[in-house]
């Protein structure tokens, strides 16, 4: 399971995930520079320790390398929120209390959610007998 992404690693991650195309360093960099004062060389090697860790892929392009997202950030959101539900000893009760700290909206679209997810309401076979098959 993944370890949560560090404060920079979380930055870098999501002008990716934004981008949703192979990047560089360099505007990375550009991007970061708006909000923050940061080097060339920090950014190349925390895009580099990501992909060692496995979040993002890379490709040579001249001298540089462009990186892409290895999965979604709501995949990378999903794989928290399992990893913290696992770790809990009544997982029943963590899923209420979270259930508890939702927003209307939160709620909502967990709702859909599960729609997406369940099959629907349970059916069940109908018996031979009633049927009138008579096997």
């Amino acid at each position: 399971m993944p370890r949560q992404l560090g404060e920079l690693e979380d930055a870098v991650m999501t002008r990716v995930w934004q981008w949703n195309r192979p990047v560089t360093v360099r505007e990375v960099l550009e991007d970061l520079q708006r909000e923050r004062s940061i080097a060339y060389t920090t950014v190349m090697t925390v895009m580099d320790n990501l992909h060692q860790k496995g979040w993002v892929r890379r490709e040579v392009d001249g001298r540089a390398y462009r990186y892409t997202a290895v999965s979604t950030r709501a995949a990378y959101s999903a794989a928290l929120m399992n990893e913290a539900w696992s770790q809990s000893d009544n997982p029943a009760a963590a899923l209420v209390a979270f259930f508890g700290m939702m927003s209307p909206e939160q709620r909502e679209a967990l709702q859909d959610a599960v729609r997406m997810v369940s099959p629907g309401p349970l059916e069940t076979p109908a018996d031979d007998t009633e049927s009138g098959s008579g096997r």
